[in-house]
């Protein structure tokens, strides 16, 4: 049996007399590309016009000279380094839950998020001045660390569903880490370590934008070559070592791309949760019958997509106090999520 022969069985899109897939698949897609071009649209009139001062639409590269400060140099960065920090842990969810053939196997349960959070607080704490160019790589220590330490414990991941219980201990004891940290916190960066734990887009530049550039240059290539492997994983990990894909092996490299994407979007943006959840879970739900190749895309657009509507409450429904993103990711994605988990059951 060939590779191609072997995915289409577990679900790939039905094909034509062409070899190309049928039209409900196209049809399906083309609906998906209009519903997420238009939430795009509102989710970029709201963070680019709302809030104070309201810059009407006619005004938003015509406006004042503060008008054009407070939209070049303050809502465009935010609205830019939202769809890249949603794109990055959309990608890395799917990642992870395909490597793992679990839809629970989330950065937030494997011990990557948090660690990469321990790895960028702990400096802060612990009065170490750190240049923001390190902060990323701390972060990529600490969630290699987190991950590390779930494979090892799990038994190098000989079992996807012993990595994921793992997981769920490492993640709760990096944690708990955290916890000491807060608590030997003074009060001014006990409220600065609260706010990055909950992820926020508060106050970032085009700075903080440019800083993930370099990660996603790196990131991209490397989820280009992961993904069909992932659709092979999916098949078992017997089937796969049929197939000439050495899984633990393989099982490790999605590992290493999920900590790429994740740590840098962690050290500048706090662990924004649960989207590694629901953006796969989106995709997947609408495209039932493709593969993990299929889904990548799909799956990293609704992630940027979910973080742009979730900053709009996050800045605008107890203005001109903030609310941080990652509360409302958690609070509208969680439910979400296990929605579309019951009905794809």
């Amino acid at each position: 049996m060939s590779v191609q022969a072997a995915i289409s069985d577990t679900g790939a899109p039905a094909a034509g007399p062409d070899g190309h897939p049928g039209k409900p698949a196209r049809r399906r897609s083309g609906v998906q590309l209009l519903v997420l071009g238009v939430l795009l649209a509102v989710a970029s009139w709201c963070a680019l016009s709302l809030g104070t001062p309201y810059v009407p639409l006619h005004r938003l590269f015509g406006g004042d000279e503060i008008t054009q400060v407070v939209v070049s140099e303050l809502r465009v960065p935010r609205l830019v380094l939202a769809l890249l920090a949603g794109a990055c842990l959309g990608a890395a969810g799917l990642v992870l839950q395909e490597a793992l053939r679990n839809p629970l196997a989330v950065p937030e349960m494997l011990g990557v998020s948090s660690g990469a959070a321990l790895g960028v607080a702990a400096p802060l704490v612990l009065a170490v001045a750190v240049p923001a160019a390190v902060q990323p790589l701390l972060a990529i220590g600490g969630a290699a660390l987190g991950g590390g330490l779930t494979l090892l414990a799990a038994g190098l991941g000989r079992s996807p569903s012993a990595v994921l219980l793992t997981g769920a201990a490492v993640a709760a004891a990096l944690q708990a880490a955290l916890l000491v940290l807060m608590v030997m916190a003074d009060q001014l960066d006990l409220q600065l370590i609260y706010r990055y734990l909950l992820g926020s887009l508060s106050a970032r530049t085009w700075e903080d934008v440019t800083g993930l550039w370099p990660w996603l240059l790196i990131a991209v290539p490397a989820l280009v070559l992961c993904a069909p492997v992932l659709a092979v994983l999916r098949l078992g990990d017997d089937d796969a070592e049929a197939l000439g894909v050495r899984a633990r092996r393989a099982r490790f490299a999605a590992l290493a791309v999920a900590v790429v994407l994740i740590a840098p979007v962690t050290a500048v943006c706090g662990p924004v949760a649960w989207v590694g959840f629901l953006a796969p879970q989106l995709a997947r739900r609408l495209n039932p019958r493709s593969d993990a190749v299929g889904w990548l895309p799909w799956s990293a657009a609704w992630g940027a997509v979910v973080v742009a509507l979730a900053d709009v409450p996050a800045r605008l429904a107890l203005a001109p106090v903030e609310i941080p993103v990652g509360a409302w990711t958690a609070l509208l994605g969680v439910p979400a999520g296990v929605a579309l988990l019951r009905r794809a059951r």
